[in-house]
């Protein structure tokens, strides 16, 4: 397979970035991203690229489908990375599959070799590392791939905690809408925080976050040593709006019930039950201190059918009701870990 000739970029505009999808892209990720700059480009919501370019750039002209099966057509080839300011590349599922080509690869290593920022969105980050080129650069990724990333690379410097990191000339974004966040950081570097804040607050976003944010409700499942223990919290933070019945995360670590309840206890010193309770409870502790949702909505949203009762084990896991601890609590609270919470039956 041959690389296409590298197309002839227009006029050059004040930022001009190249995008690449990964097979499988998260469409979020890019439509978010994409939006910000088209919002940005021009006065009003005419669309032009005045101010703001960008390519959708293949090693083929053929459609690249998204996770959720929806098809999108490159608009160039790869361009000379010397015409861009930013290269992001798209990620999508992990394990479907290989995300990019050897041409697309080689594109990189060209970018990468005359200086222009690469940036990663969502599971991009993995995409750059398997190119080779995180090495010695810190990586943002999402909590919820954590531990996937530290499988496959041990050996890199990783953070799951930031909406995004910016190392050099090398970017990454836990992806989400965290993703609208970095769209805005770099809009506000060429063209100026008012122009960052059109773009947002055209797609009815309240504000634009530094990349150093906290990423909301990161998981407790990274402190846990038994990698069973670790698999179990995750599906329970994955699953806190309807909770999983106890036997079925069993089911899905390919253990029995009194098996799973004996890993447990070994490895947290309390019952499965109780630490799927507790991590229920300090996500609602996280929402009290980081959105204004009522103590009913956020009730709901941890899982809990009965607002007095989640009242009442709120009150003994953190010693105070829903309502006075949001009154005492500041921004970008933390629930803590499970050993700090008052442990009950």
């Amino acid at each position: 397979m041959t690389d296409w000739i590298d197309a002839k970029p227009t006029t050059r505009a004040p930022l001009r970035v190249g995008i690449i999808l990964s097979d499988h892209f998260t469409l979020s990720a890019f439509a978010l991203f994409i939006d910000h700059l088209r919002l940005a480009a021009d006065e009003g919501d005419r669309s032009r690229p005045v101010n703001v370019q960008w390519s959708i750039m293949a090693s083929r002209p053929d459609p690249l489908r998204a996770s959720c099966g929806v098809m999108t057509t490159p608009t160039s080839s790869f361009l000379d990375p010397r015409e861009l300011d930013y290269v992001a590349v798209v990620g999508g599922i992990l394990h479907a599959g290989r995300q990019i080509d050897d041409a697309t690869e080689r594109y990189l290593r060209r970018v990468a070799d005359a200086g222009v920022p690469l940036i990663g969105l969502c599971t991009g980050s993995f995409i750059l590392c398997r190119t080779g080129l995180m090495a010695g650069r810190k990586t943002c990724v999402s909590w919820y791939h954590y531990q996937d990333f530290l499988d496959e690379f041990p050996d890199h410097d990783v953070v799951a905690d930031r909406l995004f990191v910016a190392d050099g000339d090398r970017i990454t974004c836990a992806g989400g809408a965290g993703t609208a966040d970095l769209a805005c950081y770099l809009i506000e570097q060429r063209l100026g925080w008012s122009v960052a804040q059109k773009a947002s607050q055209v797609l009815l976003f309240d504000r634009s976050r530094a990349g150093g944010e906290a990423q909301p409700h990161p998981p407790m499942s990274e402190k846990v040593g038994d990698p069973r223990v670790r698999r179990a919290l995750l599906l329970m933070e994955q699953n806190l709006v309807r909770p999983l019945p106890i036997a079925r995360v069993a089911s899905k670590l390919g253990l029995s019930t009194r098996q799973f309840e004996r890993l447990c206890h070994d490895a947290l010193g309390i019952s499965p039950a109780t630490a799927y309770r507790l991590l229920r409870l300090r996500y609602a502790h996280w929402l009290i201190g980081n959105t204004d949702r009522s103590v009913t909505e956020i009730a709901h949203a941890a899982g809990f059918a009965d607002c007095a009762h989640f009242s009442r084990q709120f009150k003994e896991a953190y010693g105070a009701s829903p309502s006075s601890q949001r009154r005492s609590l500041g921004p970008a609270a933390d629930g803590g870990n499970l050993a700090s919470m008052r442990v009950f039956g």
